[in-house]
């Protein structure tokens, strides 16, 4: 008997999107619909990490007003915060992994990878290690706005929203395979 296929993945059309997917900076004013925020945040909860420990947290944000105070963490790179329809804030548990930075970043991804994957564009902001222009950690600002718990650390903010700009595919040509050794570092 064939086994049992509960769902059918075509590993050219995952391809194909990761050659098509960009970081979205600018987005349109078309919400995103309810379910596929889920899927998004299903991506996430699904990430894989270390020891099965799943030490993030997410505060999913779409309140205009939110939005635009969690745009000031930092001096730059923070515009595509206050233009997205949803911002997911990647918090995580560094009592719980000792590699909870990687763990974070795998659920992010997931959730950029799944966004792609829904024609929803997204961008990681940056939180962990930034600054505003005063000089106060860009964390501590997403903290006290979202009230987060002070044992939680952000690592990142992950915009979404429908693009509003158009992006080539990345050209297969630029692809730096210099950077891949095989079998041992090759120095040329």
């Amino acid at each position: 008997m064939p086994p049992i296929i509960l769902w059918e993945y075509n590993m050219n059309d995952f391809h194909s999107m990761l050659f098509e997917r960009h970081s979205i900076r600018r987005y349109t004013d078309q919400p995103i619909a309810p379910d596929d925020v889920r899927a998004i945040m299903e991506a996430a909860l699904l990430a894989p990490s270390s020891k099965s420990a799943r030490p993030w947290d997410f505060v999913v944000v779409e309140d205009r007003q939110v939005l635009e105070r969690l745009a000031q963490c930092k001096q730059f790179g923070t515009k595509p915060i206050a233009g997205a329809m949803l911002a997911v804030v990647v918090t995580v548990n560094p009592e719980k992994s000792d590699v909870y930075i990687e763990d974070a970043s795998v659920a992010a991804i997931m959730m950029h990878l799944q966004a792609a994957a829904l024609g929803i564009g997204s961008c990681w902001v940056q939180v962990r290690g930034r600054f505003t222009a005063d000089g106060e950690a860009a964390e501590d600002v997403v903290k006290d706005t979202l009230d987060i718990p002070a044992d939680r650390c952000v690592e990142c903010i992950v915009t979404f929203g429908y693009s509003a700009e158009t992006r080539r595919p990345v050209d297969p040509d630029k692809l730096l395979w210099e950077k891949v050794h095989l079998g041992q570092w090759r120095h040329d």
